[in-house]
């Protein structure tokens, strides 16, 4: 069949057609570029982008966005802007901030909740047919069990769409356990057994929809209102605490954080009361305050792996002695670097990564990224693994082509559950150095 195709096009069309079924486009664009190109068929040039970005992330499927376009024209685009159960929804993220004060500056009255540290799950529930969903839009329901048996149990609604952060806990104390216990739950094989040694619990934060209706666009105080509502006793779902704040309680603010940094998690988010739920978008309606110890940075990074060089010494067990990140700039749409990571793995870790970049490997530089001479790599890798990485601070940088470089950069983990384009933006990785505590 590929063969009579390829028999009835010109070479061109030839060089990516037989990419499709190899899964191989490599082609330097996504699925955000596809939105401007129908923008400009329909439109002449890139003003109906945001009426198409904003039903892409709600239903993130270009294919599906394209054919109603062509279709019934730009017009048609808003029915797309409503969820629908079973269609992952891309999840809202949060602006940084380092101190009480910045946050009630920006958003004032707000409710505060733990940051967890677990996996981000989007549960959509229909009847009592139950899909999870990570937030790179992978279908994970088959991987929790112990999670979708609590949602029929727990949840009194017959459809609905949740979302929460799943974490390990003791079933004995209650207690939260720390992401190196959940991460174990992360897996294809022994699921059963798993779920009982390592049981989970889903701290739920947001509601998205409800018995035929869109929250996306209610106030978050409303939405939390009808989450608490819909989910009864039980030990498997629980609601994230959340204490009110005014304008002008920075104390009370600074105490909930230091509270929260005590109980073992991340940090706080502080969310706006009045906020809609903007799918896909990073803005001020939510706000994470972390701070990493002894660290100058009041967060972590999650940055993708570009590629590595061949380990020598010790490493050359595991065949990779450093590996090159960078951060995405969304403006050129070319990932830039911002530092070499060769220290801070346990071999455990070197000998995963080693693993994850096999069938990565790429035989040169792939056009999307900028790359100065002398932090070039012995072996490049497509853009797919991400990492979060703590450092001391960011620096300026004349070496990488961020302009900015991560100043004793460690591993924390690696991030499973984000792909390339969600990790952190060039914009971001700026503000941050901005924002550094001196």
């Amino acid at each position: 069949g590929v063969a009579k195709l390829l028999q009835t096009v010109d070479a061109n069309t030839a060089k990516y057609l037989v990419r499709i079924p190899i899964s191989k486009m490599r082609l330097g664009f996504s699925d955000k570029t596809v939105l401007d190109a129908l923008s400009v068929m329909t439109s002449g040039d890139k003003s109906a982008k945001a009426e198409l970005e904003a039903a892409y992330n709600v239903r993130p499927d270009v294919g599906r966005l394209a054919v109603v376009v062509r279709k019934e024209g730009i017009e048609a685009v808003s029915k797309l802007q409503e969820p629908e159960l079973g269609v992952p929804i891309l999840m809202a993220k949060a602006q940084r901030a380092s101190s009480a004060e910045e946050i009630l500056l920006k958003i004032g009255d707000c409710i505060v909740e733990p940051k967890i540290d677990g996996f981000r799950l989007q549960v959509h529930k229909r009847g009592e047919a139950v899909k999870l969903y990570t937030r790179g839009l992978e279908d994970v329901t088959f991987m929790y069990p112990d999670i979708v048996t609590a949602v029929n149990n727990q949840i009194k609604a017959k459809d609905v769409i949740i979302e929460g952060e799943a974490i390990a806990y003791d079933l004995k104390t209650g207690k939260n356990l720390p992401f190196q216990e959940t991460v174990q739950r992360k897996r294809k094989h022994g699921i059963n057994e798993l779920a009982k040694s390592v049981p989970l619990k889903l701290i739920a934060f947001e509601l998205l929809y409800l018995d035929g209706e869109s929250f996306l666009n209610k106030p978050f105080d409303r939405r939390r209102k009808e989450l608490e509502d819909i989910i009864t006793n039980g030990d498997r779902i629980v609601l994230s605490e959340k204490t009110s704040i005014k304008l002008g309680e920075e104390e009370k603010l600074e105490q909930v954080f230091q509270k929260a940094l005590a109980d073992n998690f991340e940090g706080i988010m502080a969310k706006r009361l009045d906020a809609k739920y903007v799918a896909g978008a990073r803005n001020f309606n939510w706000i994470k305050y972390k701070k990493s110890y002894s660290s100058g940075l009041s967060d972590t990074i999650d940055a993708v792996v570009l590629g590595y060089d061949l380990g020598k010494g010790k490493r050359t067990q595991f065949g990779i002695g450093g590996f090159l990140v960078g951060v995405y700039d969304e403006d050129s749409k070319l990932y830039r670097t911002v530092s070499k990571v060769g220290t801070g793995l346990s071999d455990d870790q070197w000998r995963e990564l080693r693993e994850k970049s096999e069938k990565l490997r790429v035989s040169v530089k792939p056009k999307e990224y900028e790359v100065y001479d002398m932090v070039d790599v012995d072996v490049w890798l497509d853009p797919k693994i991400v990492v979060e990485l703590e450092a001391d601070e960011l620096t300026k940088s004349t070496m990488h082509s961020a302009g900015l470089a991560l100043r004793f950069p460690r591993l924390k983990r690696f991030r499973d559950d984000k792909q390339a384009l969600q990790a952190t933006t060039l914009t971001e990785a700026q503000q941050m150095f901005k924002n550094q505590i001196k």
